[in-house]
């Protein structure tokens, strides 16, 4: 069989990414005829800078909302404490995918607080997912009550405990723009806008989007997507 000495071949590698690249982009060096290459970064990624960012928005997007999902593959195997860790980790990352309905709301005393009520569950690792953390450049503080009668102040409320305590302070808030998180609740009186469940070993939740709304909160398509069920929004 025939082959060329590769100097055709050359050639044409070296001008194939002048036909797809802009002329915005940085071109790669061409792979030498006869070398076997990974194909990925190939001469020319995407044909322009909008759609490689939009991809690379993309997939950050799905990394940091699935973490939590990939360092649990069954719960019950690696016992309570991983899955209060990854639950914690969930309460801080909630943040930016809901909009509250004014900076005030969002960021009571100049800071996004984050308050445990209940029988505080997750212990110290709520303040060590959230240590040094920001949202929109307001640092994340963690309060801890054992109940409330109104809101002390928070931008998100995780509840857990009793059910009929539980209850008494989403009662407490209803109607306030505060994003509810409850643990595990089956009775409905007794269950925030996000509600985690435990789903094929795995952490995951539920979001009440009429409720949410109820609250003056606008919730993200992205993370209503995520959700095993979403009451009051199609998907």
């Amino acid at each position: 069989m025939d082959r060329s000495d590769g100097t055709q071949d050359a050639a044409r590698l070296r001008a194939a990414p002048r036909q797809f690249c802009s002329d915005r982009q940085p071109r790669r060096a061409a792979p030498q005829p006869g070398r076997w290459r990974w194909p990925w970064p190939s001469p020319c990624p995407w044909p322009s800078p909008r759609r490689r960012h939009a991809r690379r928005a993309f997939v950050w997007l799905l990394a940091l909302l699935a973490l939590p999902l990939l360092a649990l593959p069954c719960v019950h195997a690696w016992g309570q404490g991983l899955e209060y860790a990854i639950k914690a980790t969930y309460l801080d990352k909630f943040a930016p995918f809901v909009a509250w309905p004014s900076p005030t709301a969002e960021f009571p005393d100049g800071s996004f607080t984050l308050c445990a009520v209940g029988d505080d569950a997750l212990g110290g690792l709520l303040d060590r997912a959230a240590a040094g953390q920001q949202v929109d450049s307001h640092p994340i503080v963690i309060r801890h009550f054992p109940s409330v009668s109104g809101n002390p102040g928070c931008s998100v409320m995780y509840l857990t405990g009793p059910a009929s305590q539980v209850a008494a302070d989403l009662a407490a808030v209803r109607g306030q723009p505060v994003l509810t998180v409850t643990d595990g609740a089956t009775d409905p009186a007794a269950t925030g806008v996000i509600n985690f469940i435990i789903e094929n070993g795995r952490v995951r939740f539920d979001i009440d989007n009429t409720a949410a709304a109820a609250d003056g909160l606008t919730i993200s398509s992205k993370l209503l997507s995520l959700a095993v069920h979403v009451i009051g929004a199609s998907r």
